[in-house]
């Protein structure tokens, strides 16, 4: 069984047991938390979509938080002399799925 969850404006297809990066929410290390946005439950002919899906919640237990790669930001506007580089790290938290809950 699979779900599809919505968190930091992102969407992630999840499973038991998937480990993955989001974006940082609150909670500490050893937490659980509960995804109520679920855009999608199931699996193969047996899937719920949408307003199926509402009452679906997925758990995650919080393994850690750390910062992403950097990316360059880079402004140029030709014939001008104007150039600015700036970099960017964002704040991840690791999340391992345990329960989805249909």
């Amino acid at each position: 069984m699979y779900a599809i969850i919505q968190t930091g404006g992102k969407q992630y297809k999840v499973a038991t047991g998937d480990v993955l990066a989001i974006e940082l929410v609150e909670g500490k290390v050893g937490e659980t938390i509960t995804f109520d946005n679920v855009l999608a439950v199931g699996e193969g002919a047996d899937l719920k979509v949408g307003a199926d899906a509402k009452s679906a919640k997925v758990e995650a237990e919080i393994l850690g938080t750390f910062r992403g790669e950097k990316l360059i930001v880079f402004k140029f506007k030709r014939r001008k002399g104007y150039s600015k580089k700036n970099g960017h790290r964002q704040n991840l938290m690791s999340v391992k799925i345990g329960n989805i809950q249909a």
